[in-house]
């Protein structure tokens, strides 16, 4: 029997609890998102109710701490996963949702939590998160976009984003300004949500995105935006990062873990006609499993302590993030070559998946700045 057509699960031996939630996360993945993979990769269709069918079925959620019980990073990550092993961009789009949710709960605002999270959690309300310049200012490099400057009762927001996603006319998404003391930088940074149906936010037009056309991305631009105590996530904003910094990351290997099974499926597709040649090729569909499987048992490891605050468990996770994305581009190349010309065309998946790849690999934080980090935390360290 060819490998291909076994079922298999993204996880190594799934809880009882967890094989319902991750059956029907499949059952959307293959059915209504497959149907609309094309559409959203080459005409730039936002799958909104397929976001939401997700939502309700508490897949964007499933780390949240809710009433019904504790949540699980682990499950988060296998349901991301399962719709990425479909389509990148839809999983990527799952990943802002789930941070999205993850800086409103860790926030402790009121205002924030409550009903507005469990409207967030069961896909009423859909966010993002723009903290890829943010992430890159901390690490040294480029400048925060976004000044915040204190007025009673909160601050006034200006600057311009040049791409945030999963966005729309009645989102939201967590942003981060730098706050202004004069004309200068007070050393301090806050963090807020940012509706974008309110006052002083213009959402443009971005050109064309590799891979990326149906993730809701826009440029924003925000003119004299007023936040006050019901939008304000923490400030300052430096040890709220600092929590919440090893949970946004680990939940990105959800995406790298399912566009590179999906590679891997469409290497075992090919292998009843193409295995003798085939032979011959390096990363062989086998091989690459046996990596992510070993992948996939770490990522589970570290998904049971997401919030574990020291610096030798954030390289770890920093770690595997990259390991992911190195993977990614390898599966999906190996993919490539094991399907040969039929690989080739604009509508094979097989080329999505490359362009998926790249996606995994250069979203913030980026392979470079993986290692940075990974190089600037290891230094600090060893003992003087």
């Amino acid at each position: 029997m060819n490998p291909a057509d076994l079922p298999r699960e993204l996880t190594c031996v799934p809880p009882p609890e967890t094989d319902a939630l991750l059956a029907a996360v499949r059952a959307v993945a293959q059915g209504p998102l497959k149907q609309q993979v094309e559409a959203i990769d080459r005409q730039g269709h936002y799958p909104r109710a397929v976001l939401q069918e997700l939502a309700k079925l508490g897949a964007m959620s499933a780390h949240l701490d809710m009433p019904a019980g504790p949540g699980s990073y682990a499950l988060a990550i296998q349901a991301m996963a399962e719709v990425s092993r479909v389509c990148g961009a839809t999983g990527f789009m799952m990943w802002c949702q789930a941070v999205c949710g993850l800086y409103m709960q860790q926030s402790g605002n009121p205002g924030l939590m409550g009903d507005v999270l469990l409207r967030h959690a069961s896909g009423a309300g859909l966010g993002g998160t723009a903290l890829s310049n943010p992430m890159k200012s901390y690490a040294q490099i480029e400048s925060l976009l976004l000044r915040a400057t204190p007025v009673e009762g909160g601050y006034l927001v200006n600057g311009n984003l040049p791409w945030v996603s999963n966005l729309g006319s009645d989102h939201y998404f967590g942003a981060i300004a730098a706050v202004m003391a004069g004309d200068a930088p007070a050393d301090r940074e806050v963090m807020f949500l940012l509706r974008c149906d309110a006052p002083g936010v213009e959402l443009r037009e971005c050109p064309s995105f590799s891979a990326m056309e149906g993730t809701g991305t826009w440029g924003v631009r925000l003119k004299d935006h007023f936040i006050g105590a019901g939008e304000i996530m923490a400030d300052p904003a430096k040890p709220y990062i600092a929590r919440i910094r090893a949970a946004f990351v680990m939940l990105q290997c959800g995406m790298a873990v399912g566009v590179t099974q999906g590679a891997i499926d469409s290497m075992w597709a090919v292998e009843s006609q193409l295995g003798h040649v085939n032979q011959f090729l390096e990363d062989r569909p086998d091989t690459l499993q046996a990596e992510l499987d070993a992948l996939t048992r770490r990522v589970m490891t570290l998904a049971d302590t997401p919030f574990e605050p020291s610096a030798e468990f954030f390289i770890d996770v920093l770690d595997a993030r990259a390991h992911g994305a190195e993977l990614c581009l390898r599966a999906a190349q190996s993919a490539l070559m094991h399907q040969g010309a039929r690989g080739y065309l604009m509508s094979s998946e097989v080329q999505r998946r490359v362009r998926e790849s790249h996606f995994v690999a250069i979203v913030t934080p980026a392979i470079k700045h993986l290692r940075k980090e990974i190089a600037r935390l290891s230094a600090e360290e060893q003992p003087a």
